[in-house]
């Protein structure tokens, strides 16, 4: 009884330190690359797509590192399907139309099915190795590119003689993006540690904690901010950052623990896991696709969807 409470207060502790070191270190990390003359179009697209995607991304990594890789691809898938599926389908259900436009769609949206498609195609190889790792996150750069070049160009057209100020920089700064960043993978290596020791308690596979404890726990920061934003009625902001968020974790998420191990996978990932991303996404893209809109009833078929499909998972197919 001792050890599951502590356990227990170790990952809720752990859990709520990571959620905050990212947040830190991603502001500073601002201001750091703002004193640098780092464009703001550059910033605010590398920065705010990988913030988000921070304490996904770091319990990833030291699951695979650490030898947990089932723990780490049920963070990664577990986390993309909640996004969408979890957190858009709850924002369109607080009396609220989530709203969208063209250019998410076409662009963050195919990408986001087609980055989850990748992914199932070196799943079925049976590991993702080092080559995955090397196509995932070249698929990733020219992505980013992309965007800075849209970016850019929309700059020239909406701001004219727009310059980067450069802000000065503090040694309050620098420590705290130090401090913040050696937190983030203190409190990923516990949040990590506290979850396998509690699934070999429960005897419940590494798996299933990755894609529902694990997955849902580091997107609290998210599911806070969006409900938040719905009871506002702020509803057109939810659909950009949880595609943003998606490419990230498969593409680097995945990507770059694949350079230093192979990472194995497990068969269900890819009869239930990665079908279910894909679908969710293509359900998504189907309801959004002529309106650029997201109603209460399309928000709760996607949380019914997500119901069933953690019921399965859990309860059936474990």
């Amino acid at each position: 009884m001792i050890s599951w409470i502590i356990l227990l207060a170790l990952f809720l502790i752990s859990l709520l330190v990571l959620i905050k070191a990212a947040d830190v270190f991603v502001e500073n990390l601002v201001e750091i690359g703002s004193y640098l003359g780092i464009s703001q179009i550059i910033l605010g697209i590398t920065v705010a797509a990988g913030g988000t995607s921070l304490p996904e991304f770091g319990s990833a990594i030291i699951s695979v590192l650490t030898g947990s890789p089932d723990l780490g691809v049920g963070v990664v898938i577990g986390s993309n399907i909640w996004n969408i599926a979890g957190i858009i389908g709850i924002a369109a259900t607080i009396s609220c139309v989530i709203t969208t436009n063209r250019d998410e769609i076409r662009r963050d949206g195919l990408m986001v099915l087609f980055t989850s498609l990748i992914l199932l195609f070196f799943m079925f190889l049976g590991t993702i190795n080092a080559i995955a790792g090397i196509i995932l996150i070249s698929i990733y750069v020219v992505y980013l590119y992309v965007l800075i070049q849209k970016q850019r160009k929309y700059s020239k057209t909406h701001v004219n003689n727009h310059k980067t100020e450069k802000k000065s920089l503090n040694h309050k700064i620098i420590l705290l993006t130090i401090i913040s960043f050696v937190a983030l993978i203190i409190a990923a290596r516990t949040l990590v540690f506290s979850a396998v020791e509690i699934a070999h308690l429960a005897q419940i596979p590494e798996m299933i904690v990755g894609l529902f404890g694990l997955a849902i726990g580091t997107s609290m920061a998210e599911l806070v901010v969006t409900v938040a934003s719905a009871r506002k009625k702020m509803c057109n902001l939810a659909v950009g950052t949880v595609l943003g968020s998606n490419i990230f974790n498969i593409l680097i998420g995945i990507g770059i623990p694949a350079l230093f191990v192979n990472i194995p996978i497990e068969p269900l990932s890819i009869l239930i896991d990665a079908p279910v991303l894909i679908i969710v996404t293509i359900i998504l893209l189907f309801f959004m696709r002529s309106k650029m809109e997201l109603s209460r009833w399309e928000g709760l078929t996607l949380l019914g969807i997500y119901a069933a499909y953690a019921i399965i998972r859990i309860f059936v197919l474990n």
